[in-house]
């Protein structure tokens, strides 16, 4: 408390009676706390790291099943129909965790993303494009332009993906903002490039 206090032999400080302790051990502690707070790396590699990952995506499958099987047995079911749900609730989900936490986003997106690392601003914006996406998507808004626009996005972002994976670089993966601690591989891959061939295909079959 009193740091000012300095004296060569272990006592008390005269004014209040509390002990002298040792200064290494006051900076030993200073350093361990710094040191935890301050540590961002990746965590150890299991199984377990992708399990949120698989969750959402089954939910989001599952999700769309119900919703096709019910049209079905109406004798309402359309292919694109479904895959347009599938892409709305992507847009949505993965959109919202990064507006969860945005500067953690930004600044993982901003290591690969070709536009990001330019622009900075560009990595606060993309979480409400995608949320965009997808809110138009579920109102049936499915236009040409939207799905282009969607295909140049995702591809751009993609590409920055390749680059890094080709230089054999590991890093956080954006994809769920700050709320996994995973290296950039496939799981990015597949957002980006997955949901420009689905957007794509949507445009074959309107």
């Amino acid at each position: 408390m009193h740091s000012e206090v300095r004296q060569e032999e272990p006592g008390r400080y005269s004014e209040c009676g509390m002990a002298l302790v040792l200064a290494s051990s006051i900076k030993s502690k200073v350093t361990t706390k710094v040191t935890t707070v301050d540590d961002k790396g990746l965590e150890p590699l299991t199984w377990r790291s992708y399990l949120p990952l698989i969750t959402i995506f089954a939910l989001l499958l599952t999700s769309v099943i119900a919703v096709s099987w019910n049209q079905y047995e109406s004798g309402q079911f359309l292919v694109k129909n479904a895959i347009t749900y599938f892409m709305a609730g992507f847009f949505i989900v993965f959109g919202g965790f990064k507006l969860m936490d945005l500067k953690g986003f930004v600044d993982g997106y901003s290591t690969y993303d070709l536009l990001a690392q330019r622009w900075r601003g560009y990595g606060y914006v993309y979480p409400f494009i995608e949320v965009g996406f997808g809110l138009l998507m579920l109102l049936g808004i499915n236009s040409q332009e939207l799905l282009w626009f969607e295909v140049v996005v995702m591809m751009g972002s993609g590409i920055g993906v390749v680059i890094k994976l080709a230089k054999g670089e590991a890093f956080q993966c954006a994809c769920l903002g700050t709320f996994l601690k995973v290296p950039l591989t496939k799981i990015t891959l597949f957002e980006d490039f997955g949901m420009a061939a689905l957007a794509l295909v949507l445009l074959k079959l309107n």
